[in-house]
């Protein structure tokens, strides 16, 4: 395979679940309180949003470049 056709592939799949998922999200957990045998955590849950026109760009992106390796073989 030729590596044009590689990204392009790459960039599409990226594009799909970029405009699927819309973001990250992730658990951390905390020390909330810490007194002698007392210990209490708090779990907190961070979302880290991704607009949806990086999705589009990269979808859009990905097809321009597998049409262009296409035409060129």
């Amino acid at each position: 395979m030729k590596p044009l056709l590689i990204a392009s592939i790459i960039l599409i799949v990226l594009g799909v679940v970029a405009l699927t998922y819309q973001g990250i999200t992730y658990t951390t957990t905390e020390q909330a309180f810490d007194f002698g045998p007392l210990h209490i955590t708090a779990e907190r849950t961070h979302t880290i949003p991704m607009a949806p026109i990086l999705g589009v760009v990269a979808l859009a992106g990905g097809m321009a470049l597998f049409f262009v390796s296409r035409r060129k073989s």
